[in-house]
């Protein structure tokens, strides 16, 4: 009964703490003056092809690396 008690405890502490952790959003930024930041869908933002690209081939890489290195070993029997 006393580990019931001590699991809905922190439990029920980790639930209230998440709110004391979070920051508050920041302060909308004017779109007249910056171009990027906190402008809305479809303006000026930060661009996420480049990345995505880059995520693809190291993926790529390594699941080919991984089935080049599954081949190459030799068949135990």
């Amino acid at each position: 009964m006393k580990k019931l008690y001590s699991l809905i405890l922190i439990t029920v502490f980790l639930m209230l703490s998440l709110g004391v952790i979070a920051q508050p959003p920041p302060p909308p930024a004017d779109p007249s003056t910056s171009p990027t930041g906190n402008a809305p869908v479809g303006q000026a933002s930060a661009p996420i092809g480049n990345g995505t690209l880059i995520l693809f081939v190291l993926a790529a890489a390594y699941g080919g690396r991984k089935v080049y290195v599954l081949h190459s070993q030799p068949e135990v029997q």
